[in-house]
């Protein structure tokens, strides 16, 4: 049984929301371990119709200080005091968000709490190791915005071959061999022969990959970073029609979102933060496939899933 690589949609408009998408905040399910990607206004509400489940959320990622993607923290943080949260929570964010999370709580009245906030400031000049454990591991990189920005690329860790057992049977291979020939070991049998390791094992799946590219104007700058990325999250706020004006704002049009996946060469490419100025964005999705195909509207509400390969 393979653990899951899932992405869910908790909010896919850009500044301001419809009646029909929340602003940005998405949740990733690695191996069942989940992490909040950016927390907009609402957040906590499309969590709990979507029932991901809030004590599953320990870690949270906030991209950038615009109210869009981290209006809804100070209503996420107050509801775990009211659910009586008390194991810790860990926050990679500006610096400059923990100055501004404890004026809030303060304002509230709120001096201690039954769980503790854990900050890990950003780093926006060069890409940063955030997070890893045996299972996965999160790089932050920095993307071109109005204000300091970070994208987000999670990648599971290799994992290793699976033995055959039908193998270790026919060589009659000793227990504690079984964990190096794993490892990538060769077996030797008692009368010296030498079983190489590819007739032993079955090769482990490839990696599963998530890009997370927040708000940015269009940059090759992190291309190296994403290479090969299963699935690419990348706003394109506009289309090509308000290509002027994605510019001056520091955002980026349909078309050149695919251009990023297609020179990373992603497999698959999710557009989102969409204009309000857009009833649909059928028109943006329309201009990014005809660069690159695989790519597909950000709906409030759905799941994507990485299958293993």
């Amino acid at each position: 049984m393979h653990l899951p690589f899932q992405l869910t949609v908790l909010g896919s408009s850009s500044a301001m929301p419809t009646s029909s998408r929340y602003p940005t905040a998405q949740v990733l399910n690695v191996l069942g371990r989940f992490f909040l990607i950016d927390c907009g206004e609402g957040t906590q509400h499309q969590i709990r119709k979507l029932r991901v489940g809030f004590s599953k959320l320990n870690h949270i990622l906030i991209s950038h200080l615009h109210g869009d993607h981290f209006f809804g923290l100070i209503g996420y943080l107050s509801t775990q005091i009211l659910l009586g949260r008390t194991s810790d929570l860990y926050i990679y964010a500006h610096s400059e968000l923990q100055r501004y999370i404890q004026f809030q709580l303060e304002f509230l009245g709120i001096r201690e709490m039954d769980y503790k906030l854990v900050f890990h400031p950003l780093n926006f000049r060069k890409e940063q190791l955030i997070y890893e454990d045996e299972k996965v591991s999160i790089t932050s990189f920095p993307l071109k915005h109005r204000i300091q920005c970070c994208g987000f690329f999670f990648k599971e860790k290799e994992r290793e071959a699976n033995i055959k057992k039908g193998q270790i049977k026919k060589y009659d291979i000793p227990i504690k061999k079984i964990k190096n020939i794993k490892k990538g070991a060769d077996f030797v049998t008692e009368n010296g022969e030498i079983i190489k390791n590819a007739k032993l094992v079955t090769p482990p799946p490839k990696p599963r990959s998530f890009a997370f590219c927040s708000d940015t104007i269009y940059s090759e700058s992190f291309i190296e970073t994403i290479k090969d990325v299963d699935l690419l999250y990348h706003e394109a706020t506009f289309a090509e029609i308000d290509k002027k004006l994605a510019k001056d704002t520091f955002h980026s049009t349909g078309k050149e979102a695919a251009q990023v996946a297609k020179l990373a060469n992603a497999k698959k490419l999710l557009i989102g933060h969409f204009s309000a100025r857009y009833k649909k964005p059928q028109l943006i999705l329309d201009e990014a496939r005809e660069i690159f195909k695989e790519t597909y509207a950000a709906e409030d509400g759905e799941t994507y899933t990485v299958e293993i390969e």
